[in-house]
Order: C-alpha cells, then structure tokens, then sequence
C-alpha cells in the first residue's frame, strides 16, 4: 500500500485493517498482563515537563518512521513486506521499560502503517504510561476537503485504539505540493477548509490534549504562524522543527527552502512554546562522520560516538521537550537510552566546539544523500544513490582527489577515485548519462537537485579521466 492509496482508501481498507486488529486480539490479552522486564542502562532516563500539561515527557521521543518489516530493514526498503509487528512489540517494551514514553507516528509513514503497528504495540500497556503523537498529514490535494480531513483525523484514534491523541500536529507546514506553493498549500489543508478551527474544537473536547505543528521551509510562514500565536488568535502548545548542530547555522545552506535551526528555537524560546526535534542525525548523516572529523570527536571525548553529540547537542537546549530518532532496531533503541539516561547536557565548550567541526563538515560538501532509495527508479537507469554514496565515501575516507591536482597524494587518489567508481556503479549507469528531466527531483525528501549535483560529478569525473597520470 503506498501513501497515496493509504490516505484516501476507502470503507473496504477500514474494515480490512480491522481484521488486521482483531487478529492481534490474542496477543494483546497474552502480552498484556506481563510485566515490564529489563533494568535501566547506565541511570535514569531525562524527563522535560510540558508547561501547558504538566507532563513528564522522555527526552528520547521513539519515532515510529522507520518500524522494521518482516524481509529486513524498512517498509522504505521493502515497501511490499508486512510490519515486524513482533519486533515493535519487543522495542516498544524496551522502550517503556527504560523509560521512554513518546511515541511519534503519522498516517504517512511506513507505507500507511505506523498507526496501525504503534496502536497495536502501545495498546498492550495502560493508556496513561505513554503518549502518543501523530499528525494530520493530509498532503494529496485529495484529502484537503474538510471531510477527508476530519476523516483522516478519526481513522487516526481508530488505528492507536484510543480516543484522544496527546500531541496532534499539523504535518510538514512550509512544504509545498499539489501545484501550489507553501502558503497557498497551507491555506488548502488547514483554513479555506475549516480543519484548523475544527482541530481546535476537537482540543476542548479532550479529543486533542496538545496542538501544534512540524516546520520545514523558510522563515516567512513560520513567522506568520507565530505571530497568530502572540494575537492569540490561535495557541500553540508546542512546535517540531530540525535541530542539529549542522543545521543550527547552515540549514538554509544546505536547503535554501528551510531556515537556520537557530532562529527556529530562538523564536519559540522566546515565547515559551516547548520544542520537539526531529532529524537530531540529519537522516544518519550525523552518526557516520569522515574519518578526520570521527577522529576529531574521540580525541575531544572518547566516551561519546558521533551519533551520542548530535543527540547531545539536541536535548540540550532549554525548553526541548523531546527529541525523535527514528529507531529500526533493538541496538539503536539501547544505544539511544543510554545516551539519555541521563542526558549529559553540552557545556559552552562543548557546543561551541561542535558548532565549529560543524563549519568543516559543511565545507567537506558531501552530497546529503541517506539511500531512501525515493529517486530511484532513474528512467535513464542511473543508479543515483551509488553514485552519491561513492563521491561521500571518498571524502569521508579523505582520498578524494584535488580539485587543481596539487596534493602529494593527486594520482594515487585520482586512481583509486576513477576504479572505484567503476566498480561501484556500471558505466551504463554513471552520472554522465543524466539528461536533466527533474524526474527524481520532487522525490527526494533530502531535496537534493540531483540533475545539478550529477551534472557537478560528471564534470568532476571527466577531468580526473583527462588528466595526465
């Protein structure tokens, strides 16, 4: 089931996907009476108290993106093969176990899923030892009417098997789709039909315990947004944005559609609006560092892996309320609690030290491809995750070839750069046979302009390929 076919299917899905739920029966009443196993690692897990609630809320939020299926890795990978709905049970009880008690999820994710597989999980435990996060994620302009919305809405609370939601967020507010651009496709989901004054109902009722929205785009719509929120016009309990130390001063940078990590938390600290981040890694770019700058993070604390100071620097900030990783496996969840329990919050040092390693690996210009594989299939048949994963590895290893040929090191690099990349990616499938259709483009959540960074690699390749050995 893709996204598409997820978000507008019909009363036979619903009825479908209760089957699905009804099957699970026997294991909610066998699982749901066994006791919490499973000792805190290395302390106790940090809690950030929601101002507007009073809520005890893990600093590690569990992001239900990436829940692993039954042929290995992800429903991104392996978007035919069923949820491991054991193995979300078992991290989901690691999980609660070690303290972590908030649970992200959308309709969107995992092929249309998560809801179903988190609801499932959390189900077998009492309602009030965990909260549960999930977003309106109406993007098709299929579902923008104030009937699918809502529809949407409601399929939600069936899915989690619960009648509230703890956190309800507008989902992705600075995107833009449809044919339309950021703010007329805000305007189409959320106020010409009525839905964001109609969420705002369903929170009087209980229904919503906490309002807000996810961010990513530039600065003017988020400005807006918090403007309505100081004329009081609409209140926002609490706001997702990115926040990492790469994306603190170089998010627009590296996405000219977003804004600096910095201004976002500045602007909702200033106003007391509690902060959730998400991409603490920058989709894993964060935890597979360059060898020099790996080398750079051991030698300043060796206790702490490249992944542990992204999520260090990220639940450091005051008025974080949570910070989300996507986890797929059991290793990932144990190594994430542990980084938590406690969290070590950043000295000034330490910040301003990660902020300068950021500046390098900015200028290190890897391409900020993860391997989500959304490009792909190419209809000119590159393999454009290959080609990218070559380029990074070359500068992470630091044998990547000068550019004006000066190194000491030029023609072993030039070598080794030009049979690697043979190896690795067929010539019928290298970058030089990209013709610039933007096919990919839209595709790409990392935004990537593929067509521009292929054309970059190919211009690359072809003087390392006329260069005098």
């Amino acid at each position: 089931m893709d996204r598409r076919e997820f978000i507008t299917h019909s009363a036979a899905a619903i009825a479908a996907t209760s089957v699905l739920l009804s099957a699970c029966k026997k294991n909610e009443q066998r699982n749901a009476s066994l006791p919490l196993e499973g000792e805190l690692e290395g302390g106790t897990m940090t809690y950030r108290t929601n101002p507007n609630t009073g809520d005890k809320v893990s600093i590690l939020g569990f992001g239900m993106m990436r829940l692993p299926v039954e042929a290995g890795g992800t429903a991104r990978e392996n978007p035919d093969s069923p949820i491991d709905q054991d193995a979300v049970n078992e991290m989901v009880d690691y999980a609660l176990a070690h303290g972590v008690n908030y649970f992200d999820t959308s309709p969107a994710y995992c092929q249309g899923l998560s809801e179903q597989s988190t609801g499932i999980a959390l189900a077998r435990h009492p309602r009030n030892s965990y909260f549960i996060a999930t977003k309106l994620s109406n993007f098709s302009p299929d579902t923008w009417s104030a009937k699918e919305s809502k529809a949407m809405f409601e399929r939600s609370l069936q899915y989690l098997q619960t009648d509230y939601v703890d956190y309800l967020l507008l989902h992705g507010i600075g995107m833009r789709g449809g044919g339309k651009n950021a703010m007329e496709m805000f305007y189409e989901r959320y106020m010409d039909n009525g839905i964001l004054d109609w969420l705002v109902k369903q929170k009087k009722k209980g229904r919503i315990r906490n309002l807000g929205f996810s961010y990513h785009g530039d600065a003017k719509m988020f400005d807006m947004l918090l403007r309505w929120h100081d004329e009081g016009k609409y209140h926002w309990d609490f706001v997702q944005i990115e926040l990492n130390y790469l994306e603190w001063n170089y998010g627009n940078e590296i996405n000219p559609r977003n804004t600096d990590a910095e201004y976002l938390y500045d602007e909702l600290s200033k106003r007391g609006i509690p902060v959730v981040i998400m991409e603490p890694l920058l989709g894993g770019r964060l935890a597979h560092q360059p060898d020099a700058i790996t080398a750079k993070m051991r030698e300043k604390d060796s206790r702490y892996s490249p992944a542990a100071w992204a999520f260090r620097f990220a639940g450091s900030p005051k008025g974080v309320l949570s910070v989300l990783s996507g986890m797929t496996y059991l290793e990932h969840l144990k190594e994430n609690v542990t980084t938590y329990s406690p969290l070590v919050p950043l000295t000034d040092d330490e910040k301003q030290w990660l902020l300068t390693l950021a500046k390098d690996i900015y200028e290190l210009k890897t391409i900020p491809c993860t391997s989500c594989n959304y490009c792909m299939p190419c209809p000119y048949g590159l393999n454009i995750p290959g080609i990218f994963a070559h380029y990074n590895k070359c500068i992470a290893e630091g044998t990547m070839p000068s550019v004006d040929g000066k190194d000491n090191e030029y023609q072993r690099n030039r070598r080794a750069f030009l049979v690697g990349y043979d190896r690795a990616v067929p010539s019928v499938r290298q970058a030089d046979h990209c013709i610039g259709c933007d096919h990919c483009v839209s595709h790409c959540p990392q935004r990537i302009n593929i067509p521009k960074e292929m054309q970059r690699i190919d211009r690359f390749v072809e003087q390392l390929r006329q260069a005098n050995s």
